[in-house]
């Protein structure tokens, strides 16, 4: 996993992904979707999707993927590790989202709120393996805001895809729990090598994942004399 684009410009919007499987072009394939970081006030939101043949379930099953929040950091990134040897027949794809971008989008003229900015990453994403020749049949989404509107919507936009969204969706079926953990690694990696835009002086680099149980900076220290966040921070999480 390469983070050198959005590390070059930690401000917008990055796509990054691995190669499609051969095979994912030959067979009927399923695709799971999940995100990390929706509820942070430092780092950015990364959205996931990670993707199979429909054939691969079980196999992919046995790589013991698991919701990426019940998972130490470590296991983490040894499931992304599986997920990365096994690449002859499991691809993935991610958008990171920097919180600059999610506040600029927010606080526009016209509303466009988070849930809205969500479905339109995972709409996104599973248009760009449809795109890159992945024989999508099921898609699986752990939901944002209620299950049924959003799979109706999902399937309205992907006609012939039979589109499954649930609550939980990452501790239910294994392709999402796999997308889960892809776009926490991202996160989790970024976070760590995080670059601030403002000069914070001297702070101590074991400062957490960014969500406000863990986060060891503290938020007078992200704000200007106006009172308006860092860069770094997302407003209206």
């Amino acid at each position: 996993m390469d983070l050198k684009p959005f590390e070059a410009d930690n401000c917008g919007s990055c796509r990054l992904a691995s190669l499609i499987p051969d095979v994912c072009r030959a067979e009927d394939c399923c695709l799971g979707v999940d995100e990390a970081g929706r509820g942070p006030v430092l780092g950015p939101m990364v959205y996931g999707i990670c993707f199979c043949p429909v054939s691969k379930k079980e196999e992919l099953k046995d790589l013991k993927v698991a919701d990426s929040k019940t998972l130490t950091e470590a296991e983490r990134e040894n499931l992304f590790q599986n997920l990365d040897q096994a690449k002859s027949y499991v691809g993935w794809a991610l958008q990171i989202l920097s919180p600059n971008m999610i506040s600029t989008s927010m606080l526009q003229r016209m509303k466009y709120n988070l849930n809205a900015l969500s479905h339109d990453t995972a709409i996104g994403l599973i248009q760009y393996a449809l795109d890159s020749g992945v024989q999508l049949q099921e898609v699986y989404v752990d939901t944002v805001g209620p299950a049924e509107k959003y799979e109706v919507k999902l399937s309205q936009r992907f006609p012939g895809i039979k589109v499954t969204v649930r609550p939980k969706a990452d501790s239910l079926f294994p392709v999402v729990s796999a997308a889960s953990i892809c776009a926490k690694v991202a996160r989790d990696r970024v976070v760590k090598g995080w670059k601030f835009a403002e000069d914070l002086g001297q702070i101590d680099p074991d400062y957490g994942s960014g969500y406000p149980n863990v986060c060891s900076i503290q938020l007078e220290h992200r704000t200007d004399p106006h009172g308006q966040q860092g860069s770094d921070c997302t407003l209206g999480r």
